[in-house]
């Protein structure tokens, strides 16, 4: 399965372990995540060489590729925002997972299309049975 993985990046880096853990549960589950990238400690340097349509492009079209989405929606971020969006355009299904307690955007919790689904987790336990269930779909 090829998952396309959104988090914050201009908004806020702080996720990056979280990210990480995210990334390599999905990756121990046999899926392909097409944008790993996300949680690189020098994303922004490598990104910084890219012009932002270079940078719309290719994610747009990764978007297009996957299989579902999922992002992590703890630091809000425009552009994950954005990416959701697209997935849903392109009728991707979309999982939004969130820190318990985060402020999360109402566009993302009010999102009741058939194509998003938004939980929260209080812990990698729970981030990890949420995840598992979003596979299991």
């Amino acid at each position: 399965m090829r998952i396309f993985f959104a988090g914050s990046i201009r908004g806020g880096r702080q996720l990056i372990p979280t990210y990480l853990h995210i990334i390599d549960f999905l990756k121990s589950h046999d899926c392909t995540i097409i944008s790993e990238h996300v949680a690189s400690q020098v994303l922004e340097k490598t990104e910084a060489k890219m012009t932002e349509q270079e940078i719309f492009e290719k994610d747009t079209t990764w978007i297009e590729e996957s299989d579902r989405v999922v992002a992590e929606v703890t630091v809000p971020s425009t552009g994950v925002g954005y990416e959701i969006c697209h997935a849903v355009a392109h009728k991707k299904p979309v999982l939004c997972v969130y820190e318990k307690g985060a402020k999360v955007s109402a566009m993302v919790l009010g999102n009741t299309s058939k194509y998003v689904t938004a939980i929260p987790y209080s812990d990698k336990k729970q981030l990890e049975e949420t995840l598992q269930d979003f596979l299991e779909k």
